[in-house]
């Protein structure tokens, strides 16, 4: 610490160039966040050589004059610590500041965000009304969107689903000063819940389903109208084969047939043999031997005697 000579006089406008600036922030920092670290990082940076004190109220301050704390005084003062920004810790802050407390710790300036914070001791409206009346204060500016009262207003908000959780990890219903008949009443309806949850994710399924259905119909309709015409053709295209290779097939055989029944001299003996048209017009032939196949042959005429040709007179 410096002598008191080295103290700087309300008067002085200008910070010290032969030192590092001993800038103060202070507050309570209960479930320290990022928004108090970015306070206390432009606090820090107020000036190229800056040596950063942060106070922090002790319980019995904070209870009296804003109320409960989540975090004891001593776990605020160790989260305080372990922030990179800050140098040097005092507990046991004051509630408001004094010319007395920037005289013991060698203050040049005090920084906090520019907002009047009310000052509930009674002492006046605004806790740094006497810093910024000896142009001792420098303005932070606060981070949006995260408090500490932000981060309690979310746990009682969603109370009973943080309870569960505690219950599933371990903790009995006496820790949380939960009564018999609210941690079975608590369970059964977190069991309902994720039951309502699984109906829920099955119903979303079925839309996606129905919706990509609905997208792709006229694709699935136009393929399975291609997929049926393709068969038919297969299918026209296999039984035309199939005809022709019976055709050919007969027509070979009685070819063969024709050439065993040529005379001697070449010529064709016709007179055992019948001749009829498919239906194609094409001739076709079948003899005696084809057409009874293993059936008897037909009994031959037999020939009457000459006298029976005669005519009686």
């Amino acid at each position: 610490m410096s002598s008191p000579n080295n103290t700087r006089s309300n008067s002085d406008p200008h910070p010290p160039s032969d030192r590092p600036v001993r800038v103060y922030a202070d507050g309570i920092y209960d479930l320290f966040h990022f928004g108090h670290a970015r306070s206390l990082e432009q606090a820090k940076k107020l000036f190229p050589n800056t040596y950063l004190l942060v106070g922090c109220c002790n319980d019995e301050i904070t209870h009296k004059f804003k109320g409960k704390t989540v975090m004891n005084d001593a776990e605020r003062y160790e989260s305080l610590r372990h922030c990179k920004w800050v140098d040097e810790v005092i507990p046991d802050a004051p509630w408001v500041i004094n010319q007395e407390f920037l005289d013991k710790h060698q203050i040049d300036y005090v920084a906090h965000d520019s907002l009047p914070y009310a000052d509930a001791s009674g002492a006046g409206k605004d806790v740094y009304e006497f810093v910024k009346a000896v142009g001792r204060f420098k303005e932070t500016k606060r981070t949006e969107g995260i408090s500490t009262s932000d981060i309690i207003m979310r746990i009682v908000k969603d109370y009973n689903q943080y309870v569960m959780r505690n219950l599933d990890r371990g903790y009995s219903r006496k820790e949380l000063n939960l009564s018999y008949v609210k941690e079975k009443r608590l369970r059964v309806n977190m069991r309902l819940k994720k039951l309502q949850e699984k109906v829920k994710e099955q119903q979303e399924k079925i839309q996606t389903v129905a919706k990509t259905a609905r997208v792709h119909r006229n694709e699935w309709v136009e393929n399975a109208d291609r997929w049926v015409a393709g068969f038919l053709e297969m299918f026209e295209e296999g039984c035309h084969k199939m005809g022709t290779a019976i055709r050919d097939r007969i027509q070979e055989r009685l070819m063969g047939q024709q050439s065993r029944n040529l005379l001697p001299n070449g010529q064709v003996d016709d007179n055992d043999d019948e001749e009829y048209y498919d239906d194609d017009g094409d001739l076709e032939y079948y003899d005696d031997e084809e057409y009874y196949d293993d059936e008897e042959e037909p009994e031959k005429e037999t020939t009457a005697p000459a006298d029976s040709e005669r005519v009686h007179g």
